[in-house]
């Protein structure tokens, strides 16, 4: 499954960057290729929700839950950028068929990322990421069931775009996906169909330097 899931990811981050490329071909003429300065900070607090791509685990319901995004990246060029994300999540946690709580799965993702900006239409930018990493999951329990979430490998695919107000400041919007795919103990006893994987979406702004 995880290897089906990085296979579509990769085809999908390639459709991504041809589409963007020839439906903004006109502007690469106009302003030549690449989205950014060479040798630029950005530096970005983005706010959302995500909602699960599926269920978290049989006979179980989980809430849309809050998003938090810290990135800091890099310009090597100008349209290849590295850096960093940090990226918190929180998701309500119910047994379905008797309506109660069981609590909620926080998840803290440590995220090395890599960004391509092939061109930029007047004070827009679009873009598209990657990132590898990993999920460091926890449960808050408000029963006397004891869950416990595995830490996992991290793989998100994140593609958005920057409104420059100014040379400095930015509006950002994006949209990702990110496979946090492992197992949990529940009351001593391992349930390896734990899925956390999720959809974001991000809403805030960037500064560049």
């Amino acid at each position: 499954m995880r290897r089906r899931d990085l296979r579509a990811g990769l085809v999908g981050l390639l459709v991504i960057i041809a589409a963007t490329v020839i439906f903004t071909s006109n502007s690469v003429l106009a302003e030549g290729f690449g989205g950014i300065e060479a040798g630029k900070w950005i530096v970005g607090y983005r706010a959302g929700f995500a909602p699960l791509t599926q269920q978290l685990t049989e006979n179980t319901s989980t809430s849309i839950g809050p998003l938090v995004n810290f990135q800091g990246m890099y310009s090597l060029n100008t349209w290849f950028l590295v850096g960093m994300m940090l990226e918190w999540e929180r998701h309500g946690v119910s047994v379905e068929r008797t309506d109660r709580d069981l609590g909620h799965q926080d998840t803290v993702s440590v995220l090395p990322t890599i960004e391509l900006r092939p061109v930029k239409v007047g004070r827009f930018t679009p873009y598209v990421n990657m990132s590898f990493g990993v999920n460091i999951n926890s449960f808050g329990e408000d029963t006397a069931t004891t869950i416990s979430p595995s830490n996992n490998f991290a793989w998100r695919l994140g593609w958005g775009g920057d409104y420059r107000f100014t040379e400095r400041f930015a509006f950002n919007v994006e949209w990702a996906y990110k496979q946090n795919n492992g197992h949990a103990t529940v009351n001593g006893i391992r349930n390896d169909d734990w899925n956390a994987s999720s959809f974001g979406f991000l809403f805030g702004g960037k500064m560049f330097f």
